[in-house]
């Protein structure tokens, strides 16, 4: 798009947000749970969610929106600093892993401006209640990333003594920056801090907050937890138990805003991580896209994802246009008037996408997306195209599998990438590959660095997260 045009674009969106008040914002991440969930994305889901279904109504769908990676931790490195997760070294772990364990020596760097940072530059509260991942030492943690206050896990909910090291502690529970329960007692969890965001919501209704909110559910443990209300309720065994209950905390979040009086004057984004992930037999669903979580698949890193913002965000409306979670950092200061941060990010302002601008387009479509897994570059997309890469070896979870062919599709029209159609569109693909190695150059692809990363945060010896008496 033209500069000048993107501007014309913008300009009514930005004027707008100075001159109203600053809405409250309170973005919720649910974990590992597919697009085919969620009702309102597939009506032949076996999981009740009406209160996301009534939210979808009240507000607008995005159905190409992305997460920047199939895993949890780069994923939530990407929404915090509006980065592809290479570009800030968080796509593998110090062990070479896709995810940060406990007890590691990797973490968010500190320098890093995260979305929180910029929110509270613009006069925010900021809060986070859930699973943080990215980093369990000191200097890693939300207190140290831009948040007020922290109440959660600090990693992924499966480190189970069958699974973890010795020296691994139980799955501790904090409150700022102390252990105030280990282990925690994981069933119940959706409803503490579904209790938890209410008083937080209750004690700063007078001033503008931001509340993060990264569920632990589903989660990544082969048998998911819910509480005992939800417990062996729904007709999918305990992953629809816990999407259920999921959906429960929406609606009674939603229903304090109501009581509350500020359910005009806050802007409400549900979305998840990543895509289910393969079990046998099947829990989760990412239909009616193909793949699994943990991977470069549409399944793996198309995300359901809903905005609702009553007499601002079009309501009952469906948004294809391109976006992901790049974009969530440049867009809230955009709605806030905040400074962007110094360092280069890769997201971009859609608050004319968010709000349902006449004529709004993805500004992702001049960019690319690029779908990474780890350290490698496996496709692109611009528009409706997806191109897989040609590979000599594609990397999944850490394993090298057969060469990958080059493949074209339009996946937003055929989202189940029925019809390969590279040999019929020979200048989408050169337009597709030229962006991909524009990509190779700034974030890099396998061994090859790119001239645009930067470290992550380090410390040289790690200690474990463990309860202390008062």
């Amino acid at each position: 798009m033209k500069p000048l045009l993107f501007l014309a674009l913008c300009l009514p969106a930005l004027l707008t947000a100075a001159a109203a008040p600053k809405p409250n914002v309170i973005f919720v991440y649910v974990d590992n749970l597919g697009n085919g969930d969620v009702r309102c994305f597939n009506p032949k889901t076996l999981h009740r969610t009406p209160h996301l279904d009534r939210m979808a109504a009240e507000g607008t769908r995005f159905t190409s929106h992305y997460s920047a990676s199939g895993v949890c931790t780069p994923s939530r490195a990407s929404l915090m600093t509006g980065c592809y997760p290479r570009r800030v070294n968080m796509h593998v772990s110090a062990t070479g892993g896709m995810v940060l364990q406990p007890v590691a020596t990797k973490g968010l760097h500190p320098d890093e401006t995260t979305v929180a940072e910029v929110m509270k530059s613009a006069g925010y509260a900021t809060h986070i209640i859930g699973k943080w991942h990215l980093g369990d030492q000191p200097e890693f943690l939300p207190t140290r990333q831009g948040f007020d206050s922290y109440f959660g896990i600090p990693y992924s909910d499966d480190m189970t003594k069958d699974k973890r090291p010795e020296e691994w502690p139980e799955l501790p529970l904090m409150r700022d920056e102390k252990v105030i329960e280990a282990p925690v007692d994981r069933d119940p969890l959706t409803k503490r801090y579904t209790e938890a965001a209410i008083e937080y919501i209750e004690a700063h209704q007078d001033k503008p907050f931001f509340l993060y909110l990264p569920h632990a559910m589903p989660g990544s443990t082969k048998d998911p937890y819910a509480s005992p209300a939800f417990k062996d309720k729904s007709a999918n065994g305990h992953w629809g138990d816990s999407v259920e209950e999921l959906d429960w905390s929406m609606g009674e979040i939603l229903a304090a805003l109501k009581r509350l009086g500020l359910d005009e004057k806050t802007l409400v984004i549900w979305t998840s991580d990543n895509g289910a992930p393969n079990r046998n037999p099947p829990q989760g669903s990412n239909l009616p896209y193909t793949g699994w979580g943990y991977n470069t698949s549409e399944g793996a890193m198309r995300m359901p994802f809903i905005a609702r913002w009553p007499g601002k965000i079009p309501a009952g409306k469906e948004c294809q246009e391109l976006t992901s979670m790049l974009d969530i950092l440049p867009t809230l200061a955009a709605l806030t008037v905040a400074p962007l941060p110094e360092r280069k990010i890769d997201g971009h302002n859609i608050l004319p996408l968010l709000l349902g601008q006449e004529g709004a387009v993805s500004p992702s479509d001049k960019t690319g997306f690029f779908y990474y897994h780890g350290a490698q570059l496996q496709a692109v997309r611009s528009g409706p195209w997806k191109l897989y890469l040609p590979l000599e070896a594609k990397r999944i979870n850490a394993k090298s599998t057969p060469p990958a062919s080059l493949q074209l599709f339009n996946v937003r029209d055929d989202v189940a990438e029925t019809q390969e159609v590279s040999a019929a569109n020979p200048d989408i693909v050169a337009r597709l590959l030229k962006l991909a190695d524009a990509a190779r150059e700034e974030l890099g692809d396998n061994d090859r660095p790119g001239k645009g990363q930067r470290e992550a945060g380090h410390v040289e010896k790690a200690k474990a997260l463990v309860l202390k008496a008062e």
